[in-house]
Parts: C-alpha cells; structure tokens; sequence
C-alpha cells in the first residue's frame, strides 16, 4: 500500500470527524504481526465499538462493511469478528514502506462509521542480500588516498530498522567503506582508497563486504569484493559538477533530452577520449527508462515516464577515459519527473458490492447508502478532484476533498420505481480538465407499506334463490404492490350476523378470494344481506383493508299460489245466489296470495271447468259473476272451478271447487254496475231497520186484536194458564217431545197453524189459523210448522218433506199436548219442518 493512499484515509477520516463529529465516527487500531495463519483473531470490533459508544445493531449483522482495502488478507464476520484471510507477508504487500496499514470501513444502522486500521508490524525474517556472488573492480595504481569507488548496495525486502544498515569490509587496512543514504532512503557503500596501492607490490586483493540489518540479532548478508590495481595513467576524467539535477515532464517521449553531461580529460589521445556510463548499482528499470550516450554524454529518455509511478531518479554515471589504468570520474544526476494532468479521476465505491447497492424505501432523508472515493494520481491542481452525481434522483452526493456520500434526499417508493441507475462524474482542475465517470445501481429493497387495495369497494352479486349450498357466488380481488410476504393476501370475512344468525354460515371465502355460500337462499325469508370481506397482507406487521359485499337474492318461481277466499272446505266453497239475480250479479271473489314477487306472484284468475256458460270471473281481482238470468225454471246448483295462475316460468297454479246454490228469497241484490255500493249499502241498511221497526209494530197490534176478536191460542198465555205447569226459568223452544197427543171430540174440524221462531226477540210461539207467511224476522231454515188440518185436507201437505201419519182406532182421539197445554182439535195434522232437512209428521185420529 503506498503513502499517498494512507494519506488520503486520514484525510478522509478527519473530514468526517470534522462533519459528523466524534460520537458518529469511531476509530479502532490493531496491530498483527506478518506470517500469521490464515482464519487468526484480530480483535472483536463489535465488542471494541461498543466500548466507545457506537450503536450496534440488536441481531446479525452487527456492521455493514462498506470499504476494504485488502479484502484478501483481512475480514470481517456478521458477528463483528476481524480476521486474517490468509497468511500475510508484509514484504511484498508494503514492500519496505515505514508503515503497513490495512483499512475497513463499516456502518451501523444508525449511519454511524467506524474506521478500522489494522498495521501490519516487520519481522525481521529477511536477511539482507547483493545482487551478485562477487563485485569485481579495477583501481590504478596512482589512485590517491581519499578517492571512492562507488559499490553496488545490497537490498532487504524488511523495512525500517529491519532493513540494511551499515556495511563493513574485511579486512580494512588498505580500504574502507563510507555509508550513504539515498532518497529513497535505502543505504549504499563507497569503497574509500585508505592508502597508497602500488601494482608492483601487489597486483590482486580480495575482500569480504558485509551488509547488516538491525534486528536483534540482525541478519548479514555477504559479498566478495576483487580488487585489481592496474598501472597508472596520469589524468583522469573531471566532471563540471559532483551532483546535476534537472526536471523531466512525465510522458516525454522517446530520445527526449534530460542533460548534457560533460567530463573533461587533459591527456591526449585515448587517455583523454572519455567514455560514459552508468554505475554498475543503477538497477535496471532506471535503466529501462534513461539511457547515456558513451561517447557524448548525452542522457535521454528510453522508456515511458510517468510522474504516478515514481517522481525521482538518481543516475550515478562515470566517465572513464580510454587509456590504461584509468580512474574514473562519478557524478549523480537528479532527475525530477514532472506531473502533467495525463490521469483522469479514478472513482472506488466503498461497498461489498460496487454495481449494486439495496436501500429500503422506507430510508429517511440523509441515509448514507455508499461511501465514494476519488483518487488522481496527478499531483496539485492536475490532482484535485469535484464531484457531482448526474439526473434529477432522490439522491445527493455529499463532497469531502477527495471522499464523498451518497445520501438519500428525497422519498423513495419501491412500487413507483425500484432502481435508479445513478452516474457519478468526477473531474479534475487541471488544463485542460479530465473527466470520469462511474455508473452505480440502486435497488429499492421492499417494506410493507401498502395495504392490499381492492379492486372495487363495493361488490354486488345477484343469486338465485334456492341455489345449491356450496356453489360459487363472486370473487373478489385485492392487490397489493409490495414483494414477497408483503405483497402475498389472503381473505377472511369479517365476523358478523345476519338475522342473529352467524354470518358464516351464509358464506365462506378460501384464501384465493372465491365466496362460496354455506345454505340454500330464500328470496321470501331474506332478499338481501350485506358483509365485509378483509383482505390481509403476510408482512410483519401486516396491514388489511376490507370491501362491502351485496348479495341480492332473486326471485324464483317456487311458491305455489293459495286461496284465500272464499274460504275452502277439501278446495270446496259453497256461495247461495238468489235465484232472481240478474245479469252482473257478482257470485263470489277469489281471491289467492302468492309469496312471489313480480309476474311470479302476479296471478290471474280463470274459470277452467263446470257450468262456464252461467258465470264469468275477472281475471285481475278474481270477481266472478253471473252471465245470466237463473229463473224458476233453473237448477237448484252450480259447479264451476276456478283456477288462480301465477305469470312465473314454469307457471304454478291453485284451483277452487266452487258450489253455487239458488236461494228462493225474495231479497234481490241486483247488478249494480258502477253505482257506489257503499251508498246503496247503507240505504239498504236504513230502509231494512225502518221495515223492521214498522213489521214489529203491526205484529203486535194484530196479536193482541186477534187474541180477543179470533180468540188465537197463544202458547205463552196457555203455560200462565195452567195451574199446575211450573214457570221454567229458561225459556223453551219447541220440541218433539213437548208434543203430546190427548182425546178429543171429533167434531173439531178448525185449521190452526203453529209456527215456532227462535230468532224472534220474545222467543215467543205463535199460534194462528190459516196463517200463510213468516212472522217478520224468523228465517225459513229455523221455522218449525204445524199445521192442524181437518180430516179433508190431511193430503194436501207438501211433496216435499219427510211425512208420517199417526192414525187412532177408536172415536176418541188423543189431544195434542204443546208444553203442557192441550188443543181443543179432535183431528189434527202436524208438520214439522227442521232447519236443513224439513220432514212433515202427520197426526191423524
């Protein structure tokens, strides 16, 4: 990991110290050692988070990782339990970097951030090491005490103090070592002629070079040095200066010049010719990228420049003349690389998933949803970056130098739209400005926040009555938006009665919205009910909403017309008509209910049979009347039958045997069309009372005249009469009983008729001779006749009638005895005639 990163996580993290303060963003360092296994235990961070305030969710997981810089070698379990992922070498992650730092980032529910730094400490498990096996050199003989020879430094993949730090030579009486650091901050060794070489005293030596970390104990790595003294040549190559430094645009293209180095030697020939090079040390990407001319000096660009990858280059060249025995000149040429704005904004989504990212709709304005980073490896103005996210979305992206936030800035609702594609665009201040782009997916995750919605509020159903239990009546049908659980209904009727009776033993619905009835309809007992039907979603919690269902029972034709009136005897009426009616003369009404509705229940009324050619019915309200005269001459009874029909499909229908009897009263109600009955009625009444008042009247007076001038036998006064009969204290009627038959002279011829009235107010029995007619209130059918006759009229009784003679056999004949009071007739004929079934009983003696 390189510096320039860790620094931009500081500043990340003091900019949102900075926004959200102390209690909102948290931090945690832990330090591991390189080489741990893989799956070993760096802390608990939810246990470690908790201890300095930071909200923790109440179930799995605890933390939402949104950044990682490594997620290779560290990670962070649902439980909140930092771990390695594999076995860490600090060596080639950080190289020889001061500092090894991994970094997490993760969120709580409640949107607070804690920043996890997790360093990665040296061990000193490297020793140091040269390049090659033996560093062969060659040093003239006239090379004075105090001149260096640069040599080639070992290398160390440990940092710090675990990296190379001093060198030493042995043994060193004629040579030693002065120790160098360069920019890069690694150590080098210059060889440093001590004293005076002299070829001829010896040509050849060979040393031992030893390069020392410092650890504890510190590791060595060796190298053999080959010294060759060679014979001297007077003057050597100087260069203008010991140290050259020049700038270098980054991207320079090939054969760009970086410098022009220039090293003189006075000797002619090849002992002045100078010859350049590079120091044997100057590794061979530096080499990759310049290259010297030999023979001028001249050092150019090679390869690819680029200011990100490394920004200084030290070049160590010698020149070194062509003549024997040289001694070389060195100088170091500095080269800084220049940024030029060659890189556009690099954009990191610090999320587990950097395509896709899930919010809730229910997300609350200012809900971080992911963390951006944006990096420029350009340097000042080339480097400094602004952010902005593009499209009108219900989102806002939060700016910190190079950190930001995506937050939510408006309301978000799944149903309406569940993705946003949102792009992000970063751009630089350089000239001209570069540009990136960085395309991210927000998915709207679902929460139950809509109630099932019915599809109407109100539902109507028509049915037929008498339909089979069980059937299908209607569905019904609900929606709901939401996904899942949330958006999965069920149905359930909401209790209630109907007639105090349950309403689920009317109906029932299964899950799927189907209402199914549990009984039979009766469009008579109940023609409409009403209930609710509550539609209910399965989310946590769930949220129902409810729809009025109507079910109209309709009518069928089921109920079979009754007769009402007249009223019926096994379907048989009897009705007396006077046998002087007229045309018109209405009989009777039928008159028939039907508990249908409409033509169902509309009837209309017919005569189907009998004596048709005599009456007419009207087909609406069932009068039925005469077609004409009856007379004397008529039948004493009628049969017709009457049928009431109903207009239903199939029609049903309910008949009436209906018996017409001629009476022989002379009360007539004539037809009387469209005259107002209720007036004729009630004149009839009147006129009724005053004859009846008038009749009485005369009745009397005539009885009380015929009492003395006729001397008629009354009954009552004959029972006050006798002495020896006992007043009874109820009134008597005439019975066969109360007749009795006495002797008497045979010359009593006289005719007495007897009538007995019971409906007369003074329950009287009238006697009177010859008397045609009725007393005035006394019907026919409760009249009892006796008719006392001489023995010549004793045929002459009617041919109707039961008939039974007494005959005696002597001269005297027996008295007829009427309620203990005798009859003066010698002969006497008795006819009775009873209420229904008159029958005449003849005495004679």
């Amino acid at each position: 990991m390189q510096s320039r990163e860790m620094e931009l996580i500081n500043i990340v993290l003091v900019i949102l110290l900075f926004l959200v303060g102390s209690d909102a963003v948290i931090n945690l360092k832990y330090g591991i050692n390189e080489e741990m296994k893989p799956g070993s235990v760096i802390g608990n961070v939810t246990k470690d988070a908790q201890k300095q305030g930071f909200q923790i969710a109440p179930q799995p997981p605890y933390l939402r990782v949104i950044s990682n810089s490594e997620p290779r070698w560290v990670e962070l379990s649902p439980a909140g339990i930092l771990t390695t992922q594999m076995k860490i070498d600090r060596d080639v992650v950080c190289r020889q970097n001061p500092k090894c730092v991994i970094s997490l980032e993760v969120m709580s529910n409640s949107m607070e951030i804690c920043v996890i730094k997790v360093e990665i400490e040296d061990l000193n498990d490297n020793a140091p090491r040269f390049p090659t096996s033996h560093i062969d050199i060659e040093i003239s003989e006239n090379a004075s005490p105090g001149t260096r020879f640069p040599l080639e430094g070992a290398s160390d993949p440990d940092s710090g103090v675990f990296g190379v730090q001093s060198y030493s030579i042995t043994p060193n009486e004629l040579f030693g070592l002065e120790i160098k650091t360069r920019g890069d901050g690694s150590k080098i060794a210059e060889l440093l002629v001590l004293k005076s070489l002299d070829r001829e005293t010896q040509s050849h030596y060979s040393y031992e070079i030893s390069a020392e970390d410092g650890g504890d104990p510190p590791k060595i790595g060796a190298v053999q040095l080959n010294i060759k003294v060679t014979d001297s040549n007077d003057n050597n190559p100087v260069f203008d200066e010991s140290v050259y430094t020049v700038n270098v645009m980054e991207n320079s293209p090939g054969n760009t010049l970086v410098i022009d180095l220039n090293a003189t030697d006075p000797d002619e020939g090849t002992n002045g010719e100078v010859a350049y090079s590079f120091n044997s040390y100057v590794t061979e990407k530096t080499r990759a990228v310049f290259k010297i001319d030999s023979r001028t000096g001249v050092i150019t660009v090679h390869g690819e420049l680029d200011y990100e990858n490394a920004q200084i280059y030290e070049l160590d060249v010698q020149a070194k003349d062509l003549g024997p025995n040289s001694i070389p000149a060195h100088c170091k040429v500095t080269v800084n690389v220049m940024d030029t704005n060659d890189n556009p904004p690099i954009i990191n989504l610090l999320s587990l998933n950097t395509e896709l990212v899930e919010v809730s709709e229910n997300a609350a304005r200012g809900y971080v949803i992911a963390l951006v980073r944006v990096s420029d490896k350009d340097a000042g103005a080339n480097g400094k970056v602004q952010c902005r996210l593009q499209g009108n979305v219900p989102f806002r992206l939060q700016e910190y130098e190079s950190f930001s936030t995506i937050l939510v800035d408006g309301r978000l609702d799944r149903e309406q739209r569940d993705t946003y594609n949102l792009t992000i665009q970063a751009e630089d201040s350089g000239t001209p400005p570069l540009r990136a782009t960085k395309s991210l997916v927000v998915k709207v995750t679902d929460e139950n926040d809509n109630p099932p919605h019915f599809l109407k509020p109100h539902y109507q159903e028509m049915v037929m009555e008498n339909n089979l239990p069980g059937s299908c009546l209607l569905a019904v049908s609900a929606e709901d938006p939401d996904l899942g659980m949330n958006g999965t209904v069920s149905y359930s009727i909401v209790p209630g009665e109907i007639k105090r009776m349950d309403i689920n033993t009317y109906v029932s619905i299964n899950p799927s919205g189907r209402i199914f009835s549990m009984r039979s309809f009766d469009h008579e007992y109940m023609r409409t009910f009403d209930f609710k039907v509550l539609a209910r979603d399965n989310g946590d919690p769930s949220l129902s909403s409810n729809a009025t269902v109507r079910i109209v029972v309709l009518d069928v034709n089921d109920n079979t017309p009754v007769v009402t009136q007249p009223p019926l005897v096994n379907g048989t009426a009897e009705v007396s008509v006077p046998r002087n009616a007229g045309v018109g003369f209405m009989v009777t009404q039928v008159k028939a209910d039907d508990y249908d509705e409409g033509e169902n229940g509309r009837l209309t009324y017919t005569i189907s049979e009998g004596d048709r050619a005599f009456f007419e019915i009207d087909q609406v309200n069932g009068e039925v009347r005469s077609t004409r005269m009856f007379g004397e001459a008529a039948k004493s009874t009628y049969e017709i039958t009457v049928v009431a029909r109903d207009h239903g499909k199939p029609s049903l229908s309910a008949s009436a045997y209906i018996v017409v009897y001629l009476s022989t009263d002379e009360k007539t109600q004539e037809s009387i069309g469209p005259v107002n009955l209720s007036l004729i009625f009630i004149i009839a009444l009147g006129s009724i009372a005053a004859i009846l008042f008038v009749t009485m009247i005369f009745v009397a007076v005539k009885c009380k005249r015929d009492n003395k001038e006729i001397r008629t036998y009354n009954c009552r006064v004959a029972e006050y009469s006798y002495g020896s009969q006992k007043k009874s204290g109820k009134k008597k009627k005439l019975s066969k009983n109360d007749i009795r038959l006495v002797p008497r002279d045979a010359e009593e011829t006289d005719k007495m008729n007897v009538v007995s009235c019971p409906s007369l107010t003074s329950s009287l029995n009238y006697f009177d001779y010859h008397q045609q007619s009725l007393p005035l209130g006394c019907r026919r059918s409760e009249s009892t006749f006796l008719n006392v006759e001489s023995q010549n009229s004793r045929n002459a009784a009617p041919n109707h009638g039961y008939q039974h003679t007494f005959t005696g056999g002597g001269q005297q004949q027996p008295d007829l005895i009427i309620n203990g009071m005798p009859l003066p007739e010698p002969q006497l004929t008795v006819k009775v005639f009873l209420p229904v079934h008159s029958f005449a009983l003849s005495l004679a003696q």
